[in-house]
């Protein structure tokens, strides 16, 4: 696959999950666990695109600080509002197959805020990949 394919078909994937977030945010029925995977998700996913628009080799990884970590070697960082994008992780690993604590105090709200900042400043970076 050519890369502006890749990074087109990942920013696709990306939005898949945010769509299904706003979808599942209002259910109050559901459980955090399965709003924050797909955060994670989309967040993963947004800057896997980066990285392959930027011509950066990525390991399989779910680890958003390692993601993070590969663009701040090469000068790219997210905007100080969406540093905290890290913070989503746990919920691709540990959050898969544990409960949430009830003291993580997750935030639906702001999780999709946070995978709509990044996807949209990911877009515009790459622009017409």
């Amino acid at each position: 696959m050519r890369q502006r394919e890749l990074v087109r078909l990942l920013l696709h994937k990306a939005a898949q999950d945010e769509a299904a977030m706003v979808r599942l945010v209002p259910d109050a029925d559901l459980d955090c666990e399965i709003i924050g995977f797909h955060a994670q998700q989309a967040v993963e996913k947004s800057l896997k695109a980066w990285l392959v628009h930027l011509g950066i080799d990525y390991p399989k990884v779910h680890n958003i600080e390692t993601l993070l970590e590969l663009l701040s070697a090469q000068g790219h960082t997210l905007p100080p509002d969406l540093a905290d994008a890290s913070k989503l992780t746990p919920f691709a690993t540990v959050f898969r197959y544990e409960d949430l604590p009830f003291s993580a105090g997750f935030d639906r709200m702001d999780a999709l805020r946070l995978v709509q900042g990044v996807r949209a400043f990911v877009e515009k970076s790459v622009g017409e990949a």
